[in-house]
């Protein structure tokens, strides 16, 4: 019996990447869930382990390289592969106007949502250039490829999620490698609350004025984000995917 693929997780305890953590692990995939809170993440691997026994939570900072590398070899030692990453730690920073940007907050920033996927993806795909296959989906946003007045920091972070997926899907598609993005826009989760101030009218009113009359959801981002992974499409390479409700169209 073929055993399932391997799939690691980043920034599986909330939001998007708690979704999809679930979603692989009711798939059935062999699965490595990594996070920054040890016993979320402990509590996390208890709860998909009652559907799917083969998942295992690592503890890693995105900003870290040693916990990237570490986490990466994590998963190798678990289940000697990698089929499939999911880079989706990220963190919105502060809401700054263009005249009060601060280094710190840039710092924080793009350490995770920029220099944390450019380090995971430099562990990961040596891996899977060896064994001549590998899909990696790092998770952006419309924010990067739009402009967002206020959020200029997570804005150009979003940017470069981009334009490093595009840059590294080009060096390994011919390896048999495929790495996209998946660009969520307005979704059901506490960011878009943020987002509008924590205003319910504020939020019901932007969401009615989408074309489709509806924010995603957390599961519907994750649907998106298994098929670019592992929806048999062997030339979907170098792409962003985005699913906004129309926002953008």
């Amino acid at each position: 019996m073929t055993q399932k693929k391997v799939a690691l997780v980043t920034g599986a305890l909330s939001g998007i990447g708690l979704a999809t953590a679930e979603l692989f692990a009711k798939q059935g995939y062999r699965l490595v869930i990594s996070g920054r809170r040890a016993d979320a993440g402990q509590q996390l691997e208890q709860q998909l382990r009652r559907t799917n026994p083969q998942v295992h939570y690592k503890n890693a900072n995105m900003d870290s390289e040693a916990d990237i590398q570490e986490l990466v070899a994590f998963t190798l030692s678990e289940f000697g592969r990698l089929d499939i990453a999911i880079n989706a730690a990220g963190v919105e920073g502060e809401q700054q106007p263009a005249t009060a940007v601060t280094p710190e907050n840039y710092q924080a920033v793009f350490n995770t949502n920029v220099l944390g996927i450019m380090l995971a993806m430099k562990y990961q795909i040596p891996i899977m250039t060896g064994q001549k296959s590998g899909s990696i989906v790092n998770i952006s946003s419309i924010a990067g490829h739009i402009g967002i007045a206020g959020s200029m920091v997570y804005v150009g972070s979003k940017h470069a999620v981009e334009g490093i997926t595009k840059s590294a899907a080009l060096e390994v598609a011919a390896e048999g490698v495929r790495i996209n993005a998946v660009a969520p826009g307005p979704v059901e989760t506490p960011m878009l609350d943020r987002f509008v101030g924590g205003d319910a009218a504020a939020k019901a009113a932007f969401i009615n004025s989408l074309p489709a009359r509806k924010a995603a959801t957390a599961d519907d981002i994750a649907r998106t984000i298994l098929f670019v992974a592992d929806g048999g499409v062997d030339t979907l390479v170098g792409q962003i995917v985005t699913v906004d409700s129309g926002y953008t169209a």
